[in-house]
């Protein structure tokens, strides 16, 4: 029986290597953060129509911080804010994460969204998943935020 050497051990490395990195790749947020909460399924979970969102920079919550993404969706009488930011990592998110919650988690609800979140006492909901964090606040009742954080939290 003759040995095939070293060739099917490096093909199945480099395969393995290859699906890593497009499953990386996929985890990673898209550029316009404002993409992940559609003005469509924000009208469709409300009940009511809204415009595209608004873009603007999210100031940095700490120096040294990232900078974030606003996006304020408007409709005839409401209006919602979607604020979310990247860390350079899970970890960084979680730290960060647990930092602000000392702020702005006095007397809040955890829920079930994410990696973790919470519904602060102003009704915001903040959430945290992976290296991603975001916040939603406005229109809506509770349940309703929740559906659009959870359609966030599905994309990432």
């Amino acid at each position: 029986m003759k040995s095939l050497g070293k060739a099917p051990w490096a093909a199945g490395t480099l395969l393995v290597v290859f699906c890593w990195a497009e499953l990386a790749t996929a985890a990673e947020p898209p550029a316009d953060l404002c993409s992940l909460l559609p003005a469509a399924g924000v009208s469709k979970t409300l009940g009511e129509t809204f415009d595209a969102p608004q873009k603007s920079v999210a100031p940095r919550p700490f120096p040294n911080t990232a900078s974030g993404t606003d996006c304020k969706y408007k409709s005839k009488q409401n209006e919602l804010l979607f604020r979310a930011y990247v860390d350079p990592s899970a970890s960084a998110a979680t730290e960060l994460f647990a930092k602000l919650k000392g702020w702005f988690g006095q007397g809040s609800t955890n829920v079930s969204v994410g990696d973790e979140a919470y519904l602060d006492t102003n009704h915001g909901l903040h959430v945290r998943k992976g290296k991603v964090r975001y916040f939603i606040s406005g229109s809506g009742t509770d349940k309703q935020l929740k559906d659009l954080a959870t359609g966030v939290a599905g994309q990432l």
